[in-house]
């Protein structure tokens, strides 16, 4: 039998490249998988080769501890790869398609994958809605930072690219499509983005970058990413955004600045609950902040997309209400101003094949807006330790030497 080598979480601050088994057409016991799930057969997966795999910013909570990963859980969940190998039920996708997999795991027949609402599947997680791959509670399906992965009910999940020369050449921009470009679209979208819009996105990590680029895509007038990252907040300025730096304050007053008044149209967090506070509190942790500043700054009868990460479980919480997902939240601003709200995963296939036409027709470069950058396996330690530190890059980790740089 083939090996295989892969990046596991070990603990608090630590990742380590392992050598594990290679997949096979089962869910074997293995740290992380849900006990309902082993055994489980998969007659309708692929085995791909990866092509390309990400290191993102749900990973790093975590790696920071903050979640109740269990150790030598396999990670990652933004995957494209070769196909090689098929199970007995796969009909349409063949030996040698190169394919990009949504991080959220779908089985395209229950209620709500048949309503596109495929973050929340029914069927592939024992205990709640929804799966991914390489993550804490979600299900257990073995992650994709790794030479090879299992990819379940393949002809339902998988985007096969109609070109494969075309897809190595735009490679990097295509590795997007498993998670941040189209989550960072589902949260422009929700909060309402349009021809002319002001939008202020809160956070320039990727998904934040991504949320930005695909504001430009939709349209928006004004963009503006909020961070405390200088660097980060110049990658923004790159491609045509303007930027406010939260340590000097909360958004309003420098958004005022830009536009002329305090509040814009839009509002995203691309955050999540490690969220700080603004000004002289930008040092501690205030995981309701962003959320309660956006509610300040957004126009009555505006939106929210809150594609950041909010748990259930947070071990790392500055307190005991937040170490179970509860916050602070002035639920009442929002409802004073009539605001919407939609939050949880985005339901990747939703998005992701018109985005795919965006980049192959060069109407998006995703992997310029969020400074993409191809590394070895081997130095996905690294990549996750530079990452953690506040690096504006978005790596991708390039396991079987596909991407030529």
């Amino acid at each position: 039998m083939a090996g295989n080598r892969a990046v596991a979480y070990k603990g608090p601050g630590k990742v380590e490249v392992i050598d594990t088994d290679y997949p096979e057409f089962e869910l074997k016991d293995a740290p992380g998988i849900n006990t309902a799930n082993i055994g489980r057969k998969v007659p309708h997966g692929v085995i791909l080769r990866t092509v390309a795999t990400n290191i993102c910013g749900s990973d790093q909570h975590m790696v920071r501890g903050r979640t109740t990963a269990p150790t030598d859980l396999v990670l990652g969940h933004e995957i494209t790869g070769e196909v090689v190998e098929v199970g007995p039920d796969v009909e349409f996708i063949k030996v040698g398609d190169i394919v990009s997999v949504p991080f959220n795991i779908s089985c395209g027949r229950c209620r709500n994958c048949k309503e596109r609402k495929t973050g929340i599947c029914l069927n592939v997680n024992p205990d709640r809605p929804g799966s991914a791959y390489g993550y804490v509670d979600m299900g257990g399906w073995v992650g994709g930072q790794a030479e090879h992965v299992l990819v379940p009910y393949a002809d339902w999940n998988l985007l096969k690219f109609p070109d494969r020369d075309q897809a190595l050449e735009k490679i990097m921009d295509l590795a997007m499509l498993s998670d941040i470009l189209p989550t960072g679209y589902h949260g422009v979208v929700t909060a309402g983005v349009g021809v002319g819009s002001t939008v202020y996105i809160a956070g320039a990590g990727p998904v934040g970058l991504a949320a930005a680029a695909s504001a430009h895509l939709l349209g928006a007038a004004v963009v503006i990413v909020g961070d405390m990252n200088e660097q980060r907040l110049a990658q923004a300025r790159s491609f045509g955004c303007e930027t406010v730096d939260v340590s000097k304050g909360a958004p309003a007053e420098q958004i005022e600045q830009i536009l002329g008044v305090p509040e814009v149209d839009c509002g995203v967090d691309a955050v999540g609950f490690e969220a700080r506070g603004h000004g002289k509190d930008a040092s501690h942790e205030a995981p309701a902040t962003v959320l309660n500043s956006l509610m300040d700054i957004t126009a009555a009868g505006g939106a929210l997309g809150i594609p950041g990460l909010y748990v259930t479980g947070d071990p790392g919480a500055v307190d005991e209400a937040a170490k179970k997902g509860s916050l602070s939240i002035s639920l009442g601003t929002g409802w004073a101003k009539s605001l919407s709200f939609t939050t949880g995963q985005c339901p990747v296939m939703k998005y992701n094949r018109q985005l795919m036409m965006a980049i192959l027709h060069d109407k998006i470069q995703i992997a310029k807006a969020v400074n993409a950058k191809a590394i070895p396996l081997d130095d996905a330690p690294k990549g996750y330790a530079e990452f953690d530190a506040g690096a504006a890059t978005k790596y991708v980790l390039n396991p079987n030497g596909y991407i030529k740089n």
